[in-house]
């Protein structure tokens, strides 16, 4: 069977999807992951089919940053919608027999799937489904939701996404030659299937997602065969005791303030640390520090002790899966949503938003990480759990599924 899956976004929308991917490889499937040419050679490398999607997220979020007005950065994003549908038309149109999409193209996946003939399901890599348990990620005031409110707020953010979505979606069902379809509830069917790739350890399945809806477990990056990490790192990990790892991802632009904060912070804190540069650009200097670039985190952060970062959703996993402490320090969309499970799971102090984040503040972040044996205790707790998961295994169960009803 060929199974294409396809994201967009940043390297953490993709690095999950290159061990689901290869799992299903495994198991005698033809795998082609759909993504920006940026991750092509990540793709690739893990062994995978490569499919181009068009766009780059690094020049989205640097357009629409510097766009004159909101109204101006909404045509830089529809531009990109529009480009991006045309894409995951061509990479389904390659030859594809089930197609696995993740949140953001969601919308586009399942109409292409729609109009060529394809079954399809929902990869997510955060909750995509409402629920009265909890609000949507990256709702504003979480905090003060009920259960009813928790539920229309879900609802909500399906409906704005179908509205943002709305352009595009009605110029491909013309090029599929797709009737239009009537006035109906916002999001996907009731009996789409979606996996949730996340640990219920983490976030548990809610009582009132469906039974088409999916808790399975993390899908864990694969590393690129033959890795091996650098001399340097090496030898900055056996100079010294377990450093902290820093890193912001690709959530932060360049931002020099970023960097003498964390600077200043390390030295406050009186720690060793490896600081990933990321899309902030980030190269302090110390002896203390060790700047590096893009690393498998499954190998670095058991090594560490503590994990400073933006609380990405694959990011947040791999602290978690390590076995170590975190500081959380969301910049926006779902990273609130996972850096308030992390404080709740008990593996972290409360979340450090980055408008917030002071030398002062992240430097006390750090000393709690490590001066409070709770966090490392819980953190190892559930690092236990999540290793006895198999995230894959009910996608590969999901995708039998659809091969079958297909026929």
């Amino acid at each position: 069977m060929r199974i294409l899956i396809v994201t967009a976004g940043t390297r953490g929308d993709v690095a999950p999807f290159t061990g689901l991917g290869r799992r299903l490889q495994d198991a005698g499937h033809r795998v082609a992951l759909a993504a920006h040419h940026r991750f092509a050679g990540l793709v690739r490398d893990c062994g995978l089919e490569y499919r181009a999607l068009p766009g780059d997220p690094v020049e989205l979020t640097r357009a629409r940053t510097a766009a004159p007005s909101p109204e101006s950065a909404r045509e830089v994003f529809a531009a990109f919608l529009d480009e991006l549908g045309d894409g995951v038309l061509t990479a389904a149109a390659s030859g594809t027999d089930v197609l696995l999409t993740a949140f953001g193209p969601a919308p586009l996946s399942r109409l292409v799937a729609e109009g060529l003939g394809i079954p399809s399901a929902g990869v997510y890599l955060a909750p995509g489904v409402p629920t009265r348990e909890f609000p949507p990620p990256g709702w504003p005031d979480a905090g003060q939701m009920s259960p009813a409110g928790n539920f229309t707020a879900g609802r909500t953010v399906l409906a704005r996404t179908d509205a943002l979505y709305a352009d595009v979606l009605r110029r491909l069902r013309t090029r599929l030659d797709l009737p239009d379809r009537a006035a109906r509830a916002a999001g996907p069917p009731d009996d789409w299937p979606v996996c949730h790739g996340f640990s219920p350890a983490v976030v548990p399945r809610p009582a009132d997602w469906p039974s088409n809806v999916h808790v399975t477990g993390y899908w864990w990056p694969e590393r690129p065969p033959g890795w091996q990490p650098p001399d340097p790192l090496v030898d900055f990990l056996g100079a010294g005791p377990p450093p902290v790892f820093i890193g912001f991802g690709s959530m932060t632009p360049a931002d020099e303030r970023l960097q003498d904060v964390v600077t200043a912070a390390v030295k406050r804190a009186g720690v060793r640390a490896v600081v990933q540069s990321g899309w902030a650009g980030l190269a302090p200097a110390g002896d203390d520090i060790l700047p590096v670039g893009d690393l498998p985190h499954d190998w670095l952060f058991p090594r560490t002790a503590a994990v400073v970062h933006h609380a990405g959703a694959g990011t947040t996993a791999a602290g978690l899966r390590a076995g170590v402490p975190a500081a959380a320090v969301p910049v926006l969309v779902d990273q609130p949503f996972w850096a308030a499970r992390l404080h709740h799971l008990g593996v972290a102090p409360r979340p450090l938003p980055m408008p917030e984040l002071t030398a002062a503040t992240l430097a006390a972040a750090l000393r709690s990480c490590l001066d409070r044996p709770s966090y490392r205790d819980r953190a190892k707790d559930l690092a236990h759990r999540i290793a006895t998961e198999d995230g894959a295994a009910a996608v590969l169960t999901v995708t039998a599924r659809l091969q079958h009803e297909r026929g």
